[in-house]
């Protein structure tokens, strides 16, 4: 075999190391040195070229390992998908080509190395996070779910920061591992020490939340049942045995309701007759046609009285969902699972509010977003609250993968968050990104936590992605400099010539 392909199935190998560090494996320590042997087979290239084609295939990998659930959906697709999403990441195999390879091997290109990389990580998932390329799915940051004492960097500048840090820990340690100068891999390894210290030091010298009151809420998961009438009376049995739980909340998952509630008045009162048994509000969620033929998704929120404020999903899955350009793809509805019919949008986020508890809805596709959630919070939501419908890929990794990232914006913007899954999986975090409960997709049933509502602002809260911005300003200098250095030295050799 030709010793490029070696190369480019190594890259595709190595690209996909990183995947373990993700829901369901959950190695979140991997992420922090799960890149290195991609960057050793980039460095390793002969030419620049082949180093971004090599980074170009590891992402591919990257991308095909943590989704690779799409593939009975999407089929072929699933593999344009992650041909196109790679491609982002040829700009970082350059810069990780130029950096980490040849001479001098200084202090100055060491530091320029580890401030170039991450930005160009970010930039790269910036873009592929862009809701008609599907969202920000596996974001590097997002690894460290489960571990709030690291993932507290994300109250700082978001998974962003959580992204770039961790970039540039690897970077670090590579750095470490191909270089011989004593000075240069003792500047490396104390800036990979650093990185990794930053999310401790927010975590335990920031702000705690203060203490709150605590809100009883249970998280209703019935399982994978297809009928919507089995399934809706699925959650309302579920829902009627919570009777003398004292409860404040009780929140069923995506597509749990299958009736236009508009338009059905005896649904409205069957189900507002249930909070008023349960003594608390709930919120459904409607996949139906409406009155004038057309299917959206929405949160309801229901209280004794009836429906109390609704919720339509704004932003939808790519070909799950609605096709883009459907002119174009929609050839793809015959060979997938693709959506045949394009559900309506919403026209944009708003706060439900019970009696004394400010609620921020969002369905399933995004809970991916960090945007929204701090947007809601700008609005005076006191709780997040999710709801998901991952049936399709019952028992794979997109379940604990999506319900991870409930923890992730939890941290980012200091608030606590619950996500109920239809069939799982369903979790709970507090204001730091602490889990309180987790139920498993192999059960059905419901999860009851106790949620303090002792919240806090966070910088990024405040601030918003200021970190893309400042990769965005470092990528952009790394690519004039790189510029200037090649025209010097190109007009220097057709000088000595």
């Amino acid at each position: 075999m030709n010793a490029s392909w070696v190369g480019l199935a190594a890259a595709l190998v190595v690209g996909a190391l990183p995947a373990l560090a993700f829901p369901a494996p959950s190695w979140w320590w991997l992420a922090w040195i799960g890149i290195v042997p991609l960057l050793l087979v980039v460095r390793a290239a002969p030419t620049a070229r082949t180093a971004a084609l090599r980074a170009w295939c590891g992402m591919a990998g990257y991308i095909l390992a943590t989704q690779y659930w799409l593939l009975p959906s999407a089929g072929p697709l699933l593999l344009v998908l992650a041909i196109g999403l790679g491609a982002l990441w040829l700009p970082w195999g350059v810069a990780a080509f130029l950096l980490l390879r040849g001479p001098p091997h200084t202090v100055g290109r060491t530091f320029a190395a580890m401030a170039v990389l991450p930005s160009a990580w970010v930039v790269a998932e910036a873009v592929r996070s862009w809701p008609s390329l599907g969202g920000p799915w596996a974001i590097l940051g997002a690894s460290q779910w489960n571990q709030p004492v690291t993932l507290a960097s994300a109250s700082l500048g978001g998974v962003w920061l959580t992204s770039f840090l961790i970039v540039a820990a690897n970077t670090a340690v590579a750095r470490v591992i191909v270089n011989r100068n004593l000075p240069v891999r003792l500047v490396a390894a104390a800036v990979a020490l650093a990185c990794a210290a930053l999310g401790p030091a927010c975590f335990w010298l920031g702000p705690a939340p203060p203490t709150g009151s605590t809100v009883r809420v249970a998280l209703v998961q019935p399982g994978d049942i297809e009928d919507s009438v089995a399934r809706q009376a699925a959650g309302e049995a579920l829902t009627e045995d919570l009777r003398g739980r004292r409860l404040d909340l009780v929140v069923w998952g995506e597509s749990s309701v299958g009736v236009d509630l508009t338009g059905d008045r005896d649904a409205v009162a069957r189900l507002a007759g249930l909070s008023s048994r349960v003594g608390a509000d709930l919120v459904v969620n409607v996949d139906a046609r409406d009155r004038t033929g057309g299917i959206s998704k929405s949160s309801v929120l229901i209280g004794p009285g009836g429906i109390r404020g609704t919720y339509r999903k704004t932003r939808l899955v790519p070909f799950g969902e609605y096709v883009p350009l459907r002119p174009l793809f929609g050839w793809a509805t015959r060979h997938t699972k693709a959506a045949a019919e394009d559900r309506r949008r919403g026209s944009g986020i708003i706060v439900l509010y019970t009696e004394d508890l400010a609620l921020g809805p969002l369905i399933s596709f995004e809970t991916t977003f960090s945007d929204l959630p701090r947007e809601l919070v700008a609005r005076g939501a006191q709780l997040l609250v999710y709801q998901s419908s991952t049936s399709t890929y019952q028992g794979s990794w997109a379940q604990p993968q999506l319900a991870s990232m409930v923890a992730v914006h939890a941290a980012e913007v200091g608030h606590p968050a619950v996500h109920t899954g239809l069939s799982g999986v369903s979790s709970a975090f507090d204001a730091r990104g602490r889990q309180l409960g987790w139920y498993a997709a192999t059960e059905s049933g419901v999860l009851v936590v106790d949620v303090p509502l002792g919240s806090h602002t966070t910088t990024f809260g405040r601030s918003g992605n200021w970190v893309l911005a400042m990769a965005l300003s470092i990528f952009a200098c790394g690519i004039a400099v790189a510029a200037v250095r090649y025209r010097v030295a190109r007009h220097t050799t057709r000088r000595a010539g």
